[in-house]
């Protein structure tokens, strides 16, 4: 029997996780593209993703092999770890959660658009679509998956879509949010190769044009979800430490995409999409958002003629500069004024506006074309989450898009029943009211799917349920 709950509507999560059945995987993989494809998958995944195991310490170091994920997934809790990987188990065990519709993410195929093998990483992800719609089908009315979707080219990335949206019927797709590009220079080598990459986060100086992806995630009716790591990349290098590795990974990742997707325009140029960021919680997008308007008070192309040396007064520098120097500095003035320091580089008038694909006309401009766009995956266990409903602290009164999101499957939730009554704590100590949290596992999630498919829900158990 389903606890007592103080909230009398439904929640809706917005990232719960599957844990693959991998056998049963890898016999899609091999119907999908052959055993061969998938004894490489099987090679690859035991190895830890990156090889880590395969190495000693020293030659770890040495080629600088980052530690992979380990003891990812519920033991102990042999409930939940069946759970994860039992669609009808977990459709039975919904009311004891405190669920009432969830959206489901994969664990082993979350870094299937990300791999580096073209032809490796397509067939993963299509195994990945074909296996959840045929194991998580039937339970529809509570549970949906999101299709994976690769993102190294817009052509690949509309294939899949035309795939799993167009054919399998998922509702919910999930990005890669950034591309690991190869920086020529360094390609010469092996170890160049591997360590010599540069991120693609979709937007500022993507190697391609994405607004066709964009524009068929509208036709096809879905908004996209990234969930990404920066696990690899950064200062997240460690050799020895998963912990120091994934603490923020999600959050940078996603920070990434959402500053690229912003700057290059992309919410102003697609005004009915939503896009959000998963498992790395709402604090990094509270603190994005303050940081963009604030840049934007200070070099939008309104101001940023006021540091254009050109509009120095250069004889009132130099009295300055005589008057209050001492004499080291007065000695120094006629090498200073116009050259060391003080310089003209030669700028482009054209690309003085570095928010120009912005389309910002007014300050208040950002809050529609941020907050109102961008969602953000919440762990119910996270403080921060309150931040998103600061209005008093948030830029031009904005309540960030915050969303429940339970994690369940991964180690971030030792015991699924108690999830929904830990993200409950954030009421019961004040930090959110009964609307806010309201609006956090209900009113947001339902917004974000309904942006672009106002039937998300239709035939679902929440259906008549909702705002």
């Amino acid at each position: 029997m389903a606890p007592a709950r103080p909230w009398k509507h439904p929640i809706v999560d917005s990232d719960g996780h599957t844990v693959e059945f991998m056998p049963v995987l890898l016999d899609v993989l091999t119907r999908v593209a052959g055993a061969e494809v998938s004894q490489r998958y099987a090679d690859f995944f035991s190895s830890g993703f990156l090889g880590w195991y395969e190495l000693s310490h020293e030659e770890r170091v040495h080629e600088r092999r980052v530690r992979s994920p380990w003891w990812a997934l519920p033991a102990r809790n042999t409930l939940d770890r069946a759970t994860a990987s039992l669609p009808r188990l977990l459709y039975e065990r919904m009311d004891e959660i405190g669920l009432d519709f969830s959206v489901l993410y994969g664990s082993a195929t979350l870094i299937a658009p990300e791999l580096g093998d073209e032809e490796l990483r397509r067939a993963v992800c299509r195994a990945a679509n074909v296996y959840h719609s045929e194991l998580y089908g039937e339970f529809s009315d509570r549970l949906t998956t999101a299709a994976v979707i690769p993102m190294h080219s817009p052509a690949e990335a509309i294939a899949e879509l035309d795939f799993a949206v167009g054919e399998l019927g998922h509702k919910v797709v999930m990005m890669a949010g950034v591309v690991k590009r190869p920086i020529p220079e360094a390609a010469a080598s092996a170890a160049g190769a591997r360590h010599g990459v540069w991120i693609d986060a979709l937007g500022v100086d993507s190697e391609h044009d994405y607004d066709p992806v964009w524009q068929r995630c509208s036709e096809l009716g879905v908004s996209p979800t990234f969930h990404s790591g920066g696990l690899g990349w950064g200062s997240r290098m460690s050799v020895s430490s998963y912990v120091f590795n994934h603490l923020g990974s999600f959050a940078s990742a996603g920070e990434a995409t959402c500053r690229s997707l912003f700057m290059n325009g992309v919410t102003q140029r697609f005004p009915k999409l939503r896009f959000a960021f998963l498992e790395g919680g709402v604090g990094w997008g509270c603190n994005l958002y303050s940081d963009i308007a604030g840049h934007w008070a200070k070099r939008g192309a309104h101001h940023i003629h006021e540091y254009d040396p050109e509009r120095m007064d250069t004889a009132e520098l130099d009295r300055l500069f005589r008057e209050y120097g001492d004499k080291t500095i007065r000695t120094k003035i006629d090498e200073a004024i116009g050259s060391v320091g003080l310089h003209v580089t030669p700028e482009d008038p054209a690309h003085l506006d570095e928010f120009s694909a912005c389309g910002i006309e007014r300050a208040e401009d950002i809050r529609e074309l941020f907050a109102e766009r961008f969602y953000f995956g919440c762990e119910a266990d996270d403080p921060m989450n309150a931040w998103a409903f600061r209005s008093e602290v948030n830029p031009f009164g904005a309540r960030m898009r915050a969303m429940f999101s339970s994690d369940i499957g991964h180690w971030d939730v030792p015991d699924v029943a108690k999830v929904t009554d830990e993200a409950w704590e954030l009421v019961e100590r004040g930090l959110l009211s009964e609307d806010d949290f309201r609006a956090f596992t209900l009113t947001t999630p339902v917004e974000f799917f309904t942006a672009t498919n106002p039937d998300f829900f239709a035939g679902t158990a929440v259906e008549g349920r909702l705002p």
